[in-house]
């Protein structure tokens, strides 16, 4: 029960990577707050969570927008009475080669991604603050390190995520807030069910491990970072790939 009493959020929490780590963060004996832009089905998938499913609640939120983020936070607060955790989970992906990217689809991965991600921490923040205590878990990409084919603006977002986490991790530290970051490799999601066969061989083959991550592999890192364990952990930058860009 590393986690016991504390009050976490995570976004893009419905589905995917996000509710796996709903359920590793209730094992884990916190409250989660799943805050997503569509929770459609998501009453549901609580209904089946069983003894944990009075510590978990579903709150729409467009990261992107921060009058909608604001609102979701000051819901949290309202229902839980706190918050300990940030979990910036949530992104979208639109891609394309450099010279066929729309404009609008550049703007949107930015403003959901990057911008979105700031939105929802500056909003959590002063509830730490208050506390004098806090975890902030940034999520980036191996293609905001790397760079990515046909992924400029997600690149781009993921990126700008490391720089922020390190900016945070020396502004907020003195005021009891660590501030990290995730870095996933390919992992096996509902995206990558979309990915041909043989370029998922291909990626594999470059993996030490020989194999793509799962959803489990990331949730664990975040309980990881947000655990009484990670108490000096602060500005780091986790890279959980199976070593494919060593």
């Amino acid at each position: 029960m590393k986690l016991q009493n504390k009050v976490a959020i995570i976004t893009g929490g419905a589905n995917g990577i996000g509710w796996e780590a709903v359920n590793v963060f209730l094992n884990a004996g916190a409250k989660v707050a799943i805050a997503d832009y569509s929770i459609d089905g998501t009453k549901e998938k609580i209904s089946e969570l069983g003894e944990y499913a009075n510590h978990v609640a579903s709150f729409h939120v467009n990261v992107a927008d921060r009058e909608s983020v604001d609102k979701m936070v000051q819901a949290v607060v309202e229902h839980f009475g706190k918050i300990d955790i940030l979990i910036n989970n949530a992104g979208i992906t639109k891609d394309a080669m450099l010279t066929k990217m729309s404009i609008e689809d550049f703007q949107s991965v930015i403003d959901v991604n990057l911008t979105g991600l700031f939105h929802c921490t500056q909003a959590v923040v002063p509830h730490m603050i208050q506390n004098q205590t806090g975890r902030i878990i940034n999520t980036s990409s191996v293609s905001g390190v790397y760079g990515n084919v046909g992924q400029t603006n997600y690149a781009a977002a993921k990126s700008g995520i490391v720089g922020m986490t390190k900016t945070w991790a020396k502004e907020l530290g003195r005021k009891g807030i660590t501030v990290n970051a995730v870095v996933p490799g390919f992992i096996a999601t509902s995206m990558v069910e979309t990915v041909p066969a043989k370029v998922i061989e291909r990626i594999t083959s470059t993996i030490p491990l020989q194999r793509l991550g799962k959803p489990a592999d990331i949730a664990n890192a975040y309980l990881y970072l947000a655990s009484d364990e990670a108490n000096y952990v602060n500005g780091s930058i986790l890279h959980v790939d199976g070593g494919i860009m060593m």
